[in-house]
Order: C-alpha cells, then structure tokens, then sequence
C-alpha cells in the first residue's frame, strides 16, 4: 500500500475542510512547498494534492503553487480540484504529474471521461466523493444522481485503474475512516482504490493494507499530530 500525505490549497494556503465544508477550513500553513518538502524529508514517495479554490471554479486557481509541488524531488503527485477539460489535464501531466484526479466532469460527462481514459490511460484517476450516500461534485456542494456501486462498476468498464474514495462525513473529522466501505469496494472491483477521509491512527492503515487496497491518503491524523508520516510509512512494507 502507498501513502500519500495531502495538501489542499485554498488562496495560496495548505488548509483541511472538515467534512468537506468550506467554511469550516484550517489553515496549517501558509508555505505548501515547506510542507512538502517536510512531507519528502520523512521519506514520502506520494503526495495528494487539490485546489479546492479550483474545485468551486473549474479553473487552476493555484497552478503556480501546485507547479512547485510537483517539481519536489522524488515524489509522485497526484492533482485533483476543478479539472473539467483536457487543457487543463495535459497542463499537470506535462508538469510531471503522475496522474489528474477527475471529479465532477467525471460523473457529468461519461463520453469526455472515456475519451481521456484512452488517451492518457493510467494518468487519469477518478475521485469519487460519497456524501448522504451519492457522489458529491463541484467542490462538494452538490449531490449527483444514482448508485456509488453502479457508477464504479461504469468507470471500471471505460477502464479507469485508479479512484480516489472519499468518505465526506469521516473527512478532516479524525474519527476514523470507513473500514467497511473499502472492504466492500475492493470486494467487488479490481481497479486500485484509494482510501480518503478520516484515517487517524497506523492501526488502520494496517488493516487497509491487510485488505490490499492500493492506497491511503492522509491529512487531519499529520497535521494536527495524531500520527507522523514516518509510521505511516512504514505501513507500505505490509
């Protein structure tokens, strides 16, 4: 199992959103780039990195700060938030990019999601946000239609290989994640999924990876001190 350390950047800054709600943001830092390299310091080899400014705008709000974070040495990164259209993904996988995380245009435009897939093959990822039991879009502030299980199975059809779930309601939270939940996904679907949202202690991390799910994003547990990335990390050994 990878972990991968989060930066959510809003005006500049590394914030954390809990459960998702913009007016209900940290600021941790104003310098992402010291948080990264702290993050490549402690031996981290993947990062998670959103624009939550792009999420609500569709636009590449904090390009230039995202740019610096992907040019950190020996790191893969992926980027999420706001990327609706294909400029905007050759944009991050030039920069090095190890893949774009597709949200909302995912869900919204199936013809536009299968043309990327066969274009960029493993550099597109897709973030699936669960709130209420429905894929949230657009920054988290609306629910989509239809079943998370009907819509994995859709995506893993178009051949998708990576998705990013996250559990809205444990997110930013520090109260643990949605065991159950991965267990479930990775039951019924070969793609590599991402686990994100409330993770709290190494204990966890163990039994995600004793599940075999690919990966584990980490924010809140790091950065209000609750685990340090160099036990986490520790945790891809198993």
């Amino acid at each position: 199992m990878i972990i991968l350390p989060a930066i959510d950047i809003r005006g500049g800054n590394a914030v954390r959103l809990l459960r998702g709600e913009y007016d209900n943001m940290t600021v941790y830092s104003d310098d992402p780039l010291s948080v990264a390299n702290g993050f490549a310091a402690c031996g981290a080899k993947n990062m998670h990195v959103v624009d939550l400014d792009g999420a609500l705008s569709g636009d590449t709000d904090n390009y230039d700060t995202i740019k610096k974070l992907i040019a950190v040495k020996d790191m893969k990164v992926e980027v999420g938030g706001g990327i609706r259209d294909e400029s905007k993904i050759y944009k991050y996988l030039s920069l090095g990019a190890a893949r774009v995380i597709l949200g909302t245009v995912a869900v919204e435009n199936d013809a536009f999601l299968t043309d990327m897939v066969k274009k960029y093959g493993e550099g597109i990822a897709v973030g699936i946000d669960i709130k209420n039991g429905h894929v949230a879009t657009h920054g988290w502030t609306k629910l989509a239609r239809g079943d998370v299980y009907d819509f994995m199975s859709h995506i893993e059809q178009i051949g998708v290989k990576t998705v990013i779930c996250t559990d809205v309601s444990r997110d930013g939270a520090c109260e643990g994640t949605n065991i159950d939940l991965y267990g479930s996904l990775k039951e019924k679907f070969k793609m590599n999924i991402i686990a994100s949202g409330g993770i709290t202690d190494v204990d966890e991390l163990k039994t995600l990876a004793q599940m075999k799910i690919y990966g584990a994003i980490l924010g809140k547990a790091l950065y209000s001190g609750k685990m340090t990335l160099s036990d986490a990390i520790m945790t891809e050994k198993i």
